[in-house]
This record gives structure tokens, C-alpha cells and sequence, in this order.
């Protein structure tokens, strides 16, 4: 009777210390938040940026066009990183906006994500440099 006592008690502290083990790992691998960030640059299309570097104003008729197709979006900064743009969960508004501003430079405000070398911002608000065109926020 003691000896199946005992081993019911090394079952249950082994048990314990497995789900702590796995709750202890799980925080550490957990995503932190996403610090939300206004970034400023020209958006791109990124199938044609990322195979032959089409950019800028001559590029804008082929970018609006792939990017109407669905070829996903990019925002290239001065500094030449690029960060692709994804739709807010909360509302598409300010993602379609920005399609209809392809190679042109705005600032995109909303999280920002790295992951696997990759970077991109959600975006939750679009809005040309220069000009009074925005998209509404997800406020």
C-alpha cells in the first residue's frame, strides 16, 4: 500500500513539473507586443521591387496594376529597408487605400513585425506625404 502511495506521489509531483516546464517555455517564446510605429515610404509592389528593383514614378502603372491583382504590397524606406504592408484584422479601410497609392511616398502608421528576417506593418493608417489623402484608422 505505501509503495503504490509513493508511486502515484512521483507520478503526480513528475506531471507538475512537466506542465511548469512547458508553461515556463511557452512564456518565453511568446511574441511580445507589437509597438505600433509610423514609417515613411513609397510603396511598392513587391513581386516586381524584389525581381528587377522596379520602383518610383515610372514604375506606377505596372504597380497599381499588379497590386489591383493581388500581388502583395511593400513600403520601401529612405534607408532602404522594406517592410511588407498587411491588412488590419479590425478593418481592410486603410489596406485598400494604400493600394490605390502605389508608388507613391506615404507614411503608414500601425504594429510593426519581425519575424524570421522578415519585416512588415500593419497598416491602420495610410496617408499620402504632401497631400490631405488618408485612410481612417482602426480606432
Amino acid at each position: 500500500m505505501k509503495r503504490m502511495t509513493v508511486i502515484v506521489a512521483m507520478c503526480a509531483l513528475t506531471l507538475f513539473a512537466a506542465s511548469l516546464f512547458a508553461q515556463e517555455k511557452a512564456a518565453k517564446t511568446a511574441m511580445p507586443e507589437a509597438k505600433s510605429m509610423t514609417l515613411k515610404g513609397e510603396i511598392v509592389c513587391m513581386g516586381c521591387y524584389m525581381g528587377h528593383g522596379a520602383k518610383g514614378d515610372a514604375h506606377k502603372s505596372c504597380a497599381t496594376k499588379c497590386i489591383g491583382g493581388g500581388m502583395p504590397m511593400g513600403l520601401l524606406t529612405a534607408d532602404g529597408s522594406l517592410y511588407l504592408l498587411t491588412m488590419s484584422h479590425a478593418t481592410a479601410d486603410p489596406y485598400n487605400s494604400a493600394k490605390e497609392m502605389a508608388a507613391g511616398q506615404v507614411t503608414v502608421t500601425g504594429p510593426v513585425f519581425e519575424k524570421s528576417g522578415m519585416k512588415a506593418i500593419e497598416v491602420d493608417e495610410v496617408k499620402m506625404v504632401g497631400g490631405d489623402q488618408k485612410a481612417p484608422s482602426k480606432g
